[in-house]
């Protein structure tokens, strides 16, 4: 299901896709927005779901650069996650890959990690900043079953940590 969800939480409009796919507007100008996306010190302060911490081991913040990084949980345990940045347009996209690793940033089968077996071994997070009337929009698109995300917490967490980038970008 494809969500337009305002800064509120509520389901705005609903359509059937095989993919994630999560609209936000912020209270605050694109150039905020995408900088709390592209400035480390800030992805930390957001980009965990509540409860959760995060550390960046690498973010080599160019087109064919890596990224290594830990969601650390208290209930579930470390998850770390590996990717490369595809595409980067300053303000306006980001495209980067995800996939599952282990603490030393080489890249694991996600069954390895406790995922169910149908979760892809890599999947591409792409993230659109739009910005009108002081606003901006941001549409992030991962390439994951939704219904799949949804089971194992993944898109959930997706909703927090746009949460806490609200209040980050509102402040």
């Amino acid at each position: 299901m494809t969500q337009t969800i305002d800064n509120s939480g509520k389901a705005v409009v609903g359509e059937d896709t095989r993919e994630i796919v999560i609209t936000r507007v912020f209270d605050a100008p694109r150039s905020l927005v995408y900088t709390a996306w592209t400035d480390p010190d800030q992805l930390k302060r957001w980009y965990a779901p509540n409860g959760c911490t995060m550390e960046i081991v690498k973010f080599d913040f160019h087109v064919g650069g890596g990224l290594h990084l830990c969601i650390h949980n208290p209930k579930f345990g470390d998850c770390w996650c590996a990717g490369v940045f595809q595409e980067i347009v300053v303000p306006e996209r980001l495209v980067y890959t995800l996939s599952f690793a282990d603490k030393q940033g080489n890249f694991m089968e996600p069954a390895e990690m406790g995922m169910k077996a149908n979760w892809p071994r890599e999947t591409t997070v792409t993230v659109t900043f739009v910005e009108q009337d002081g606003k901006t929009t941001v549409t992030l698109h991962q390439t994951v079953l939704e219904s799949l995300a949804k089971q194992t917490g993944a898109y959930p967490s997706w909703l927090e940590m746009l949460d806490r980038l609200n209040e980050l970008v509102t402040q």
